[in-house]
This record gives structure tokens, C-alpha cells and sequence, in this order.
């Protein structure tokens, strides 16, 4: 369809409009004939995640190598099966934070994870979601491997099709990380959006993943891409199965870089659906 469009630029007027038009159509029905639907949740139910689909990360981070706090000093707990920090009700599913005392905690939220439900090497992933806006939010929809084969992060990789923080109310951010390009060394691959004071509008942020790029997009508009350099897997750990994961942190190295208003809480990330397409 891109391609349609430049070209039809490049057209003045007449029968070459006439013949772009119509090559444009073949084109687009060309693209629907090829987009699959492979595993989706629409959230048309009421009640915890759908078991077949999600599953939780749960605690505090601390049991795992990267440390307490996810690896980035966030100050939530991620709790599971529980209804205060993941539901699904109105048609939505919806990620609170909360700021509460749990265990060692003082704010609760969700983590939730297809992994082993549903897992994916290229393709076209799809999230339609409304952001919250609070100093100290950090809300992510993001991918990592199913399987550790290059030695655990970053040399195996992390896509994030989608971050957000509060403190940078208009913009949004695509990344990707690998063992020569990640935030430890500052080489991390990013594009951004700017929005101005729509980003907490519902928009759809999705990621086309093919075996030569990644192409990053928020609604019709491709913003980043990264590309294959068909080196080693310190550059390119994207020839597996990677696993959807949303979750809304509190705090944290990058959160909550400006501080977390104690105030505003709870805060909620709103999904309408998911969908992938191979």
C-alpha cells in the first residue's frame, strides 16, 4: 500500500492515475489475501485474562538475575490472578496499577505473558491500547525470546513494540536490543513518535517482523525500523520465537527518572484487543 501511494505521487494525472489506481487495488487485495490471523484476544468476556492465552510474571524481580526491581530499581510487585491489577471487563482489558502495600512493596500491578501460549517467529503483532499519564508510570508492550539459546539478555534479544512514561506525556518509543546494541552500552536501537496531546488517546501499535527487518508503527505510520545486517547474533538474535508481554510498571530507572507522583494512583492501561498475524 506504501508503495501505492509513492508511486501515485509520481503520476501527474490521466491514464497513468487510472493505471496506479488500479494497480494500488490489486496491491491492497493482494496484502489482505496474505494476512493471517494466527492467535488473537479481543476481550469480549468478563473476568481474569483467558488462562489459554496468558499466563503472569509474579514478584518482585529479585529471584532474577537482572535483581529486585525487573532489573530497572521499579518499585511495584506483580501479582497473579488477581482482579485488581488485570481484568477484563467493558470490552477491554485492563492493567491497573495500584499504590498499596503488598509484601515488600508499596504499589501493585500486572505482568502478563503469552509465553508458551502463544509464541512467534515473523509476523505482524497488533495491540490496540489507551496509555495512562502519571509521573512515575512506565507502561510497555513488548516481546522477548521463548528460549535462551545466545546466553540470556541482551545477547537473545528484546523487542518493544511500545513504551511510555509518564514524565514524556506526548511521545512514544520502539526499541530494540541485542548483545551489541542495548541500553547497558547505550547502543540500543530506538525511533519515537510524538503525538503532542493525543498519546492517551486509544491508537493501534503494532510491529511487523520479517527475517531481513522490524518495522515499527503507530497507527498508519511506520516510525523506526531496524534492519538486519546479516552479521552475527549480536546484532540480529531475531531467528525465534519471541512471546508477547504487556505489563505497567511503577518507578524505575527510566519511569521514574522525574520522580512518581504518589498521588495519582490508581492508573490503568487499557487494551482493545490483540492480534497476530503471520
Amino acid at each position: 500500500m506504501r508503495t501505492c501511494f509513492y508511486t501515485h505521487l509520481r503520476i501527474a494525472a490521466g491514464f497513468g492515475l487510472l493505471l496506479v489506481f488500479v494497480q494500488c487495488s490489486k496491491q491492497i487485495a493482494q496484502e489482505k489475501a496474505a494476512k493471517n490471523l494466527v492467535w488473537s484476544d479481543e476481550f469480549n468476556y468478563t473476568g481474569l485474562p483467558d488462562s489459554t492465552k496468558w499466563s503472569y510474571d509474579e514478584g518482585n524481580g529479585c529471584e532474577r538475575p537482572s535483581g529486585c526491581g525487573w532489573g530497572n530499581n521499579e518499585l511495584q510487585y506483580y501479582t497473579a490472578h488477581r482482579k485488581e491489577n488485570a481484568r477484563v471487563e467493558n470490552g477491554h482489558l485492563i492493567v491497573e496499577a495500584r499504590r498499596e502495600s503488598w509484601k515488600d512493596r508499596s504499589y501493585t500491578s500486572a505482568r502478563l505473558v503469552t509465553k508458551n501460549k502463544g509464541d512467534w517467529q515473523y509476523g505482524r503483532i497488533e495491540v490496540r491500547a489507551k496509555l495512562p499519564i502519571t509521573l512515575g508510570s512506565w507502561s510497555a508492550i513488548w516481546m522477548l525470546p521463548t528460549q535462551h539459546v545466545h546466553g540470556g539478555w541482551p545477547a537473545d534479544g528484546e523487542i518493544d513494540i511500545m513504551e511510555y512514561v509518564g514524565y514524556i506525556p506526548d511521545t512514544i518509543y520502539g526499541t530494540v536490543h541485542t548483545d551489541a546494541f542495548n541500553g547497558m552500552k547505550g547502543t540500543q536501537k530506538t525511533g519515537s513518535m510524538f503525538f503532542g496531546k493525543n498519546a492517551q488517546d486509544f491508537h493501534l501499535y503494532a510491529l511487523d517482523w520479517y527475517p531481513d527487518r522490524i518495522d515499527f508503527w503507530v497507527d498508519n505510520t511506520m516510525y523506526h525500523r531496524f534492519k538486519n545486517e546479516h552479521k552475527t547474533n549480536a546484532e540480529w538474535p531475531f531467528d525465534k520465537a519471541f512471546h508477547l508481554i504487556l505489563n505497567m510498571a511503577v518507578g524505575g530507572n527510566w519511569g521514574g527518572k522525574k520522580g512518581v507522583d504518589e498521588k495519582h494512583w490508581p492508573q490503568q492501561m487499557l487494551v482493545d484487543y490483540v492480534r497476530v498475524y503471520k
